[in-house]
């Protein structure tokens, strides 16, 4: 009798199902669809993407000394971090953007829209890039599987490294294919926007980006034997040639159902309300560090910032005029964050053909680098804040006069690493690949001579003193496993020692020899 019932329930809807099409869509939300086209998955990777960075950006500025805490005794200024602090670029690495782009990428493959396929693997080596240099050892290969493995292995930074060069290499194969071999646009504006929202569908820009990141990545290895300063300029040469190619995101106006659209460094997600700018830092603008005045101090900070030491806040300092940090043209609810930019590059430039020996191209890159920034904050305009905030401008002139100061070498024959990385840092300001050079010259005072171990540092960072040595810090190589790595992954975070109560003072694999 049931079998009976159930072959006349088939029969008997066998014959309703094409009527009842429309009927049974009543549960089928298309706000809320199971599939989706890659031109609808790539605006949220490359949003979520640079979301790491963002979060990074809430620790590094104070590890590179950009910014110190108004009190004193803040965690931020002396190296207490916890792995809570970690989990949103943990997160927004793995699962808001990286876990979106293997179904694009196949997506994308299987309608034959090649540039999708481009962008998604530029974008994974982008976000791998970011991972690994504030991590060390992260997952990749079985990275990425959903409920088929929730405790991948950490892959060693090396291989990272290799993976993060293949798939740029991959990317330029993709994105240098004829408009012919490529389905669905890259960008579109109608019926809205989808697609490629950082080059607007330049394919070209996406290539010159492929191949800064590259030029970044492996400029990271100057302690590594290995490292070709050569190699270095040919991927130069084939990254960004004006600040038109930046790579970075407009923030913009919050209106639902969009939430956290404005400046990460903004009033209205208050990330800094009890942060000022760092001594260090206003040191090299204000004319205390070259004796000239930067034209960049009224933009960057305001004209009567001095900035405080880490560790002491305000209060130990009276004679300090501390200046809030959201007058900065960098804190601009409507700015940009910037992913890598052409001025970084030029440094990059600079400091290869520098170690090559090409002092010539070494100046020249070095000059642009210092004026591509200029010309880049100094364009002026105001603030949407209340009250409003105008940002002078920096004129040409300005640019010239500051080029033939003091405050930088006249000749190729007077340019030295230690010039190099003072502008590269100024220009680089809040970024946090700031920390990667930090690492790179071991957080030198001969080279960053504004520099201070913080009052109050964490101990587990402190080589106790003996009869022969006096007693030193380490300062921070790497951030913390993200807190739901500690909760899910727990042996692979215990096989690396990431529990140890100094492990943030561990070098990663490209700052060793």
């Amino acid at each position: 009798m049931k079998k009976l019932i159930l072959l006349l329930g088939l029969v008997l809807g066998g014959g309703m199902f094409t009527s009842c099409d429309d009927f049974l869509d009543v549960n089928t939300d298309p706000n809320n669809p199971t599939t989706a086209t890659p031109n609808f998955l790539l605006p949220n990777i490359i949003s979520n993407g640079a979301q790491t960075q963002m979060f990074t950006a809430l620790r590094t500025p104070f590890i590179t000394q950009y910014l110190v805490a108004r009190t004193g005794g803040n965690t931020v200024d002396n190296y207490f971090y916890t792995n809570a602090q970690s989990t949103n670029s943990f997160n927004y690495t793995y699962f808001y953007s990286g876990g979106n782009i293997p179904p694009m990428i196949a997506a994308a493959e299987a309608e034959g829209s090649v540039y999708y396929v481009g962008a998604g693997k530029i974008m994974m080596a982008l976000i791998l890039s970011h991972a690994t240099d504030i991590f060390g050892d992260i997952p990749y290969s079985e990275a990425f599987l959903g409920a088929r493995n929730y405790t991948p292995k950490y892959d060693s930074q090396e291989e990272i490294y290799a993976t993060i060069n293949r798939l740029l290499d991959e990317g330029i194969v993709e994105m240098s294919k004829p408009a012919s071999a490529n389905f669905r646009p890259l960008y579109v504006t109608s019926p809205s926007i989808s697609g490629d929202i950082l080059y607007r569908g330049d394919v070209t820009k996406w290539i010159k980006l492929a191949y800064s990141l590259k030029a970044r990545q492996n400029h990271h290895l100057t302690k590594k034997a290995s490292y070709d300063p050569n190699a270095i300029l040919a991927l130069v040469d084939q990254g960004f040639k004006a600040t038109a190619d930046d790579a970075q995101l407009q923030f913009q106006v919050a209106v639902a159902p969009l939430v956290s659209t404005t400046n990460i460094f903004g009033t209205t997600r208050n990330n800094f309300a009890t942060s000022t700018f760092s001594a260090n830092f206003i040191k090299y603008l204000d004319g205390r560090t070259f004796g000239v005045v930067d034209p960049r101090l009224p933009i960057m900070a305001t004209a009567t910032s001095t900035g405080a030491d880490p560790g002491l806040g305000g209060g130990p300092q009276p004679t300090t005029v501390q200046t809030d940090f959201y007058a900065s043209w960098y804190a601009r609810e409507l700015g940009y964050f910037e992913l890598i930019t052409y001025h970084e590059l030029k440094f990059i430039e600079a400091e290869a053909a520098f170690r090559g020996n090409n002092r010539a191209r070494a100046f020249t890159a070095f000059q642009e680098g210092i004026r591509a920034h200029m010309r880049k904050i100094g364009v002026g305009g105001t603030s949407t804040s209340t009250p409003p905030l105008t940002y002078p401008t920096i004129t040409e002139a300005q640019i010239t006069a500051y080029l033939a100061s003091s405050a930088v070498p006249q000749s190729a024959a007077d340019l030295t690493l230690k010039s190099i990385m003072e502008q590269k840092y100024i220009a680089m300001f809040l970024n946090p690949e700031s920390w990667s050079d930090l690492r790179r010259f071991d957080f030198s005072p001969a080279i960053y001579v504004n520099f201070r171990v913080p009052s109050g540092v964490n101990t587990a960072l402190v080589t106790a003193a003996t009869p022969t040595t006096p007693a030193s810090i380490r300062f921070p190589r790497r951030l913390l496993p993200g807190a739901t790595e500690v909760l899910y992954n727990p042996n692979e975070i215990a096989r690396m020692g990431a529990n140890a109560p100094d492990y943030i003072a561990m070098p990663v694999w490209w700052d060793q020899p």
